[in-house]
């Protein structure tokens, strides 16, 4: 097992100094308790769906927040025969439709009623930017109290990857991170997670069946975990979205206990760390919640979740020029990545105006990739779409 050490690197100033003030009143304990917490939330049916929401006890609920068995119970409430539910999945689902009068094969008073037993409508887009290029596609959405997130969506010659949100701002307070410095501002619900999913598959225009999906815009997943997972599951289901648990990826910056409760999940879910530093000096300041759970406990606890799995994790780190970016610091992430089933992901630095960062050279870059490789088990670079729309990795609430 590697040795990680716990006092300042001399020889790296960022090290002995604090690299960003620490937000005001960031409560470790009460963000680890609060995510703990949020594990037993209950499902997605409340009716209003949003706190300090307007719509009344009678209101319907979110379809998308619905896995198909609770639409089929809800329409059974109804009168509905069971296959009238598997109309409606398949038009929504298959057919990509929202509006009833559109559903044909529906009798004329079950398309005139539906929208009393569940709701088909979306979160309002406030603004949609695409890229110069064409392949990133940013979504700022208004929730009905007001709060606003962002999602991506990103074309490659790889395919199609919406990249979405599981809080509206983040409490994390991550140093390099543009939604770190928004604070948070709440969960979201399940259904505001799947609506960005199914706003982005009907307004890009994209063919892409095998579309994947990455939990890796605004907010920390496993703290909102029940919101999240109810999400997830609708997205799987058979006879909702399909999207195959493998397609899918969960970022998280390391939320232990909440990684071990995602192995047990039984789903053949993507892990993403979000690493970053190799010792905790450094990662305490990068990384505040890493003073909660350090590197060796989030690296056991990877560990469980790929032996566990049997998918390897990946190990997410940033490059940020100066900082993390010197041969050291590459032999220890090997030493690592050597001790557990992972590839590791490679993040040049995407500039957010009101942070110092700067980005390596594309030298620099390359030299950190090839003091890794073939040390390492597996070593990517990711080049992120839209930063020319502040869209690209950890640019999500950047002002300007």
């Amino acid at each position: 097992m590697f040795e990680t050490p716990s006092t300042p690197d001399p020889t790296n100033p960022f090290e002995s100094m604090p690299l960003v003030p620490e937000p005001a009143g960031l409560d470790l304990d009460a963000l680890a308790d609060a995510a703990t917490a949020s594990e037993a939330d209950a499902g997605d049916t409340d009716p209003a769906g949003y706190p300090g929401g307007t719509q009344t006890p009678a209101a319907a609920p979110s379809f998308f927040g619905l896995l198909p068995s609770e639409v089929e119970a809800r329409l059974a409430e109804a009168g509905w025969e069971r296959y009238r539910t598997q109309q409606v999945l398949e038009w929504v689902y298959g057919k990509r439709t929202r509006d009833s009068a559109a559903m044909t094969n529906l009798g004329k008073a079950q398309r005139e009623h539906l929208g009393e037993y569940v709701d088909l409508s979306l979160p309002r887009i406030h603004r949609m930017i695409k890229s110069p290029k064409g392949d990133a596609v940013k979504y700022a959405l208004e929730l009905p109290d007001r709060a606003r997130l962002e999602s991506v969506a990103m074309l490659s010659r790889r395919g199609v990857t919406l990249c979405i949100s599981t809080q509206a701002g983040c409490g994390m307070a991550c140093g390099f991170c543009a939604t770190g410095t928004l604070g948070l501002t709440r969960n979201l619900r399940a259904h505001e997670i799947v609506a960005q999913v199914v706003h982005m598959l009907e307004t890009t225009g994209w063919d892409d069946p095998g579309y994947n999906i990455v939990l890796m815009g605004m907010g920390e997943p496993l703290a909102n975990y029940a919101h999240t997972m109810k999400a997830i599951r609708v997205l799987n289901a058979d006879q909702g979205m399909r999207v195959g648990a493998r397609r899918i990826t969960l970022s998280t910056c390391g939320l232990v206990p909440q990684i071990h409760r995602l192995a047990k999940e039984g789903l053949q879910l993507g892990l993403a760390i979000s690493l970053h530093a190799t010792t905790d000096a450094l990662r305490d300041r990068l990384v505040p919640i890493n003073r909660r759970f350090p590197l060796r406990e989030l690296v056991r606890a990877a560990e469980f979740y790929a032996n566990t799995t049997s998918r390897r994790v990946t190990l997410e780190y940033i490059l940020l020029a100066g900082v993390n970016d010197r041969k050291g610091d590459a032999e220890r992430l090997a030493e690592i990545a050597n001790g557990l089933p992972c590839k590791i992901n490679l993040i040049p630095y995407n500039p957010v105006p009101q942070l110092p960062w700067e980005r390596p050279s594309n030298e620099a870059i390359q030299r950190f990739a090839d003091w890794l490789f073939p040390r390492c088990p597996a070593v990517t670079l990711r080049w992120s779409q839209g930063g020319e729309i502040a869209a690209a990795c950890g640019q999500l609430g950047a002002k300007g």
